[in-house]
């Protein structure tokens, strides 16, 4: 399989969970911008002009990298994938108009899901202090409340999965990433999937949008 697609949607909607088991599953490349910059920390960027000469120094420095960076950063990554599925890029849609001149996609997928639903999702995750294994209060609880089965460590919520930071950021992506939604959706690009339904069934729909695109 060589499908170029883009999942799309709020954050905890599913798109890492998905945008996996599909890389996994079929072949693709997993792209996403997090990964990207990781591997790319010590890109020369000298000749951009920017603040810092590699990606790296931004995310040292607790600064967030610029959207020129993140572009050339993701067309490299685009470069050597034959099949792939983005995850997370583009934000906005400076972004995705880039994307469209360095790639063709074959599908935008829409992850749909209730507002009050993503916050009931990432406000109930817990994580592991000790190790980082990720738990849910709701959906995929510990065996004992509050200790990690991994390695016994204790379970705590991130800052940024309290419902008051949760909500900062599905403000954010209302106001920067829905623009994007829309110019796919004008394109004729976007499929929209019922993402409040099980992972496996939400992964099925997605399969079946991949194949008929």
């Amino acid at each position: 399989m060589e499908e170029h697609v883009l999942l799309l949607g709020p954050p905890g909607a599913g798109k890492g969970t998905q945008s996996k088991r599909l890389a996994e599953e079929f072949g693709l490349e997993h792209v996403t911008t997090g990964d990207a910059l990781r591997s790319n920390k010590q890109m020369d960027i000298s000749e951009m002009d920017t603040e810092y000469d590699t990606p790296g120094a931004y995310m040292d420095a607790g600064e967030l990298v610029p959207d020129a960076v993140v572009n050339k950063i993701v067309e490299e990554a685009l470069s050597t994938a034959g099949g792939y599925v983005l995850d997370g890029y583009p934000r906005n849609i400076e972004q995705a108009e880039v994307l469209s001149s360095i790639t063709e996609l074959d599908v935008a997928i829409l992850l749909s899901v209730d507002e009050q639903e993503l916050v009931d999702r990432l406000t109930g995750r817990r994580v592991c202090s000790e190790c980082g294994t990720s738990y849910h209060v709701e959906f995929e609880p510990p065996a004992e409340e509050g200790v990690c089965g991994e390695c016994g460590g204790t379970l705590t919520q991130r800052d940024d999965d309290t419902e008051e930071t949760v909500r900062d950021r599905l403000r954010v992506y209302h106001e920067n990433t829905e623009p994007v939604v829309e110019h796919y959706r004008q394109e004729g690009t976007l499929v929209t999937v019922d993402g409040e339904t099980t992972p496996d069934d939400v992964f099925d729909s997605i399969v079946d949008v991949i194949g008929s695109s």
